[in-house]
């Protein structure tokens, strides 16, 4: 079963999406701010992680940073996802490591064919 990373602090947010993903046969973990996220990341050995960028603690950012920074994470894509698109974002999100970016509201086929991409076939 593949596991995905939800580092998401709105819980409506997480919660739809954790059902719907879910309902699509994955497995997910949560962490709801930046620093949870990439302890997450070390322990849980997800496949991929879904990054919300607004975070308290650290933001999504700093995260995606942190998580490629180590070795032992680094290999785990990481897709951002974020409700406030602003011009240059999915170019920010790109240099801090983020393999894809998507927006909120999430559409989930859009998302879906993301991980797809990512992971290869699940």
């Amino acid at each position: 079963m593949t596991k995905i990373l939800l580092v998401e602090d709105n819980e409506m947010n997480r919660d739809m999406l954790t059902r719907r993903l879910e309902r699509k046969g994955f497995e997910v973990v949560i962490a709801v701010d930046g620093q949870a996220g990439v302890d997450m990341a070390s322990c849980s050995s997800p496949d991929i992680i879904l990054m919300d960028l607004s975070l308290p603690v650290i933001d999504g950012w700093e995260a995606t940073r942190k998580i490629k920074a180590d070795p032992a994470t680094h290999s785990i894509p990481v897709i951002a996802l974020t409700a406030h698109a602003m011009a240059g974002d999915e170019q920010k999100a790109l240099q801090a490591g983020c393999n894809d970016y998507d927006t909120k509201p999430i559409d989930l086929k859009r998302l879906l064919g993301k991980i797809e991409t990512l992971l290869g076939s699940v």
